[in-house]
């Protein structure tokens, strides 16, 4: 095999990333994040194993749909009684719970199997820019912009680069074709 292998363990570690909700789209949004807790970014994934990671998210309030959608999209829940079944509007989803919103759109494009509710246990949302709980420590990556920005982790350490002593600077030697007449 002409390929090295890096070290295993650090694709079987669990980061922690940060996702600024303000301006995203959630469909978008919400598949980048599934696929995050699922693990597929990863060199590792598998179906079967669980080695997504922690996403915390902030800003939800600040999500956006687009065309009608902030109108047409409806919330639809039932009890299993007779006339149990409940509605909710996006527009009122999003003034009273908006991280409920971002939540089901996750949830929706996670794998429907037994993995599901420990990839959701992962995800952290909160409605403002405060991340509440102590987890500032722990945030690695951070989607702020609309591109990723990924700070380093785990730098390998730095080689020793033995060097020489110092000696006489080196001269060109003369070119023995070369008669001295221009």
């Amino acid at each position: 095999m002409s390929q090295g292998i890096g070290n295993p363990r650090l694709a079987y570690t669990r980061l922690w990333h940060h996702a600024d909700a303000s301006g995203r789209v959630l469909g978008k949004f919400a598949g980048r994040i599934a696929r995050v807790l699922m693990g597929k970014h990863k060199p590792v994934w598998h179906p079967s194993m669980d080695n997504g990671d922690y996403v915390v998210v902030t800003n939800v309030r600040k999500l956006v749909v687009t065309g009608n959608k902030e109108d047409q999209i409806v919330y639809r829940h039932h009890t299993m009684f007779p006339g149990g079944l409940h509605e909710r509007k996006y527009k009122d989803l999003m003034k009273r719970k908006p991280d409920e919103i971002l939540r089901l759109a996750v949830s929706g494009m996670l794998p429907k199997n037994k993995l599901r509710d420990r990839r959701m246990e992962r995800l952290r949302i909160f409605e403002g820019d405060a991340v509440e709980g102590g987890l500032e420590g722990n945030l690695v990556t951070s989607w702020g912009s609309l591109t990723e920005t990924r700070e380093i982790v785990f730098a390998p350490q730095p080689k020793k680069i033995v060097t020489k002593p110092a000696s006489a600077p080196q001269t060109q030697p003369e070119n023995p074709l070369n008669d001295g007449v221009d």
